[in-house]
C-alpha cells in the first residue's frame, strides 16, 4: 500500500503545477458530468481524488450555500495548486487517503471520482469505503474527460480485457462493493459510469 501511495503521490506531484495548462478545456466536460450526478441544494458531496479541484466549482454551484463540498486528494502539491486556483472557496480541501475517509458513515449524499479508478490500488475494497460514507440511495459519478479509446491512443497503448473502465468488468467490481450501475458512457469526447449505492 505506502508503496502504491509513493508512486502516485511522485507521479501527480511532479506534474501538479502544470495539470491545468495541459487539460485546459475540461471544464464543461466537468460540469456536464457533475450535471449527470442530480445534486440537489443542501447535498454533501465529496469529489474522490480532486487533484487540483476542477470539479469543485460545478460541485458547489450544484449543492449552493447551504450544500458541502469535499475535496479529499492524497498528493500535497495537488491540493496546493488548487488553492493557488482559488478552488478551495469552492470546497474543503482534505489531505487524506480515499481509502480511508475522514467522514462518518452515509455521511455523504455523492461521490464524484475523475480519473479515479485507474488509481485505487485495491478497487473493490476502495469502492466499498466510498459507499461506506455514502447514504443508501447516494450517488456515484466515475468521470473521464476523454474515453477509453482516446485515452489509450494518447498514451500510445492499447485497450486490453483487464481494464477494469471496461463495463463487463466495472459492473461487476460496483456491484460487489455496494454500488448498481445505473448507466455507462464511453465515448472520445467522456467516460461516465454512474452508480447507486445500494441498501
Amino acid at each position: 500500500m505506502a508503496h502504491d501511495h509513493t508512486h502516485v503521490r511522485e507521479f501527480f506531484g511532479a506534474r501538479a503545477a502544470a495539470w491545468d495548462t495541459r487539460f485546459p478545456d475540461d471544464g464543461p466536460a466537468y460540469a456536464a458530468a457533475v450535471a449527470a450526478l442530480g445534486l440537489r441544494p443542501g447535498d454533501t458531496v465529496l469529489d474522490a481524488g480532486c487533484g487540483t479541484g476542477r470539479a469543485l466549482p460545478p460541485l458547489r454551484d450544484a449543492v449552493g450555500g447551504t450544500g458541502t463540498v469535499l475535496g479529499a486528494d492524497l498528493t500535497p502539491e495537488m491540493l496546493a495548486a488548487a488553492a493557488r486556483a482559488g478552488r478551495h472557496h469552492a470546497g474543503r480541501l482534505l489531505l487524506t487517503d480515499v481509502a480511508r475517509l475522514p467522514v462518518r458513515s452515509r455521511a455523504l449524499d455523492a461521490v464524484f471520482g475523475a480519473g479515479l479508478i485507474a488509481h485505487l490500488p485495491r478497487p473493490q475494497e476502495n469502492l466499498r469505503e466510498l459507499a461506506r460514507a455514502v447514504r443508501p440511495g447516494g450517488r456515484l459519478a466515475l468521470f473521464h474527460p476523454i474515453g477509453r479509446a482516446a485515452l489509450a491512443a494518447r498514451q500510445g497503448r492499447r485497450i486490453t480485457e483487464d481494464d477494469l473502465r471496461a463495463e463487463h468488468r466495472l459492473r461487476p467490481l460496483l456491484a460487489g462493493s455496494g454500488w448498481r450501475m445505473e448507466s455507462y458512457t464511453d465515448e472520445d469526447t467522456r467516460f461516465l459510469a454512474l452508480a447507486v449505492r445500494t441498501g
